[in-house]
């Protein structure tokens, strides 16, 4: 029988999810393929992949298209309130900004920008999707959003040069943050924005499978996988530090403190408000209910060694 094919995104907060299948007991059980946030949803939308963890957004988009998904239970990439590797780089006030630059490769976070936009800044600019790279894409616009590791790395270095602005952002230079032709830099945490606005958890991204290729085994799995993972945070942070050239215990801090990896139910509150200001911006269509898999008999990586 063919291994199911699993999409996944190739950031650093993504890696405890998979660590069971990467490094556990579950290795080799599955076909995985690694690549940014757009393209896992493309993947399951397609049909390329049948499963992927895919930016929350996307599932409202791929079910109106009459896709049936299943989001398996009690699994996401979520913050409480601050997630420091969602980042809004602005050279002026965000207020004051008239054209942004979108990370292409972003779905859910592009939309949590323009809710906010609209909806806490109160602004309606000029919004393009631009590749990944911070100097080039400020140097277009007044604000640009960088996703993922390239935007912890700029947390990480300015972090402990920031000051306190205004308007709930924090204050450095270009120089400090890494990126070369900027001067002055106003950086707003999406998610702390988000939390800003709502008083609710954001939920990034969700597991999501084709209804009909999802099991009891299928969600003990994965729940199984991340369970692992979080057990071996310091293995996958030491990791990581060598490869990302960044100090493990701040890979510690982002893991255990800015990521939750539960979809609970403030979480869920979080996801639905979010659909719900997605939809009031036109940024979805109508709202369908998300389906949620049952949470199967726990089933621990040692029973499988």
């Amino acid at each position: 029988m063919a291994k199911l094919r699993i999409s996944v995104v190739q950031y650093l907060n993504t890696a405890p999810l998979v660590r069971g299948f990467t490094h556990g007991a579950l290795q080799g059980k599955y076909d995985l393929s690694f690549t940014v946030p757009a393209q896992c949803a493309e993947a399951l939308r397609t049909g390329a992949a049948d499963v992927a963890i895919i930016p929350a957004i996307e599932y409202q988009r791929i079910v109106s298209q009459g896709i049936a998904l299943t989001v398996l239970p009690g699994l996401a990439i979520a913050c409480k309130e601050r997630v420091r590797s969602l980042l809004l780089l602005s050279k002026v006030p965000i207020r004051q900004a008239r054209r942004v630059a979108l990370d292409r490769g972003s779905r859910s976070t592009q939309a949590l920008v323009k809710i906010l936009a609209a909806r806490r800044w109160q602004i309606a600019p000029e919004f393009f999707e631009s590749d990944p790279d911070p100097a080039a894409m400020l140097a277009g616009s007044d604000a640009a959003l960088i996703i993922g590791d390239a935007a912890l790395r700029i947390a990480i270095a300015a972090e402990n040069k920031m000051t306190p602005g205004p308007d709930a952002e924090w204050l450095t230079t270009g120089a400090t943050a890494g990126i070369s032709g900027v001067g002055d830099l106003h950086i707003y945490d999406v998610v702390k924005e988000w939390w800003h606005l709502t008083e609710k958890p954001a939920v990034l991204a969700v597991w999501a499978a084709r209804t009909e290729i999802v099991t009891p085994e299928l969600a003990a799995d994965f729940l199984a996988s991340r369970d692992f993972g979080l057990r071996q945070l310091p293995e996958i942070c030491a990791e990581a530090a060598r490869q990302l050239r960044l100090p493990e215990p701040e890979l510690r801090l982002y893991l255990e403190k800015n990521i939750d990896y539960t979809l609970d139910d403030e979480n869920l509150q979080g996801l639905l408000r979010f659909f719900q200001e997605s939809h009031a911006q036109n940024l979805i269509g109508p709202l369908h209910p998300i389906a949620i898999g049952a949470t199967p008999a726990r089933i621990s990586m040692s029973s499988r060694a």
